[in-house]
């Protein structure tokens, strides 16, 4: 029943994946344009449009006046909430990934190789808030799991 179990997980775990990247790689791309994006040519405005300044990004959409609240909820709500499945799945897929430090680098990891790719490809734009912004959703996901696992080993050691 456990390796049923990891195997379900890891299907989950690569369902969300794929998801993830079709909603931050693809969004903008229709999926018969892809291949035409994986090129290294040079594009001065494109490079413009990346944010690397820690902050800036989260600043705009809490404090800009004007800007739509549902494209803020989006924008800072979305990639936080977007990485708390990542968070919660590794746990329970293996031990090594049940203390906060792995699962944050993990996390971490992931979205910097998203960011990458659309910096490289421009399929979007890097922006290091959403790094941070997807870090902290790994994070969120990570806690009650780690309550979880906490009370359950709490239990076992109890009987």
């Amino acid at each position: 029943m456990k390796i049923f179990s990891k195997i379900v997980l890891f299907l989950i775990l690569c369902l969300y994946i794929a998801v993830l990247s079709k909603l931050i790689l693809f969004k903008y791309i229709p999926l018969a344009q892809i291949i035409e994006h994986f090129n290294f040519t040079y594009d001065e405005y494109h490079w413009r449009d990346n944010n690397f300044v820690p902050f800036k990004t989260i600043k705009f959409y809490l404090y800009k006046a004007d800007i739509n609240p549902n494209i803020r909820i989006e924008n800072l709500a979305g990639n936080v909430l977007g990485f708390v499945p990542f968070g919660f799945i590794l746990p329970l897929l293996t031990k090594g990934f049940q203390r906060f430090r792995a699962v944050t680098l993990a996390t971490f990891f992931l979205s910097l190789a998203f960011e990458v790719i659309q910096l490289i490809f421009e399929f979007g734009s890097f922006d290091v808030d959403d790094l941070i912004l997807n870090t902290l959703g790994g994070i969120l996901g990570y806690i009650p799991i780690k309550i979880i696992l906490i009370i359950a080993k709490h239990k076992k050691n109890t009987k």
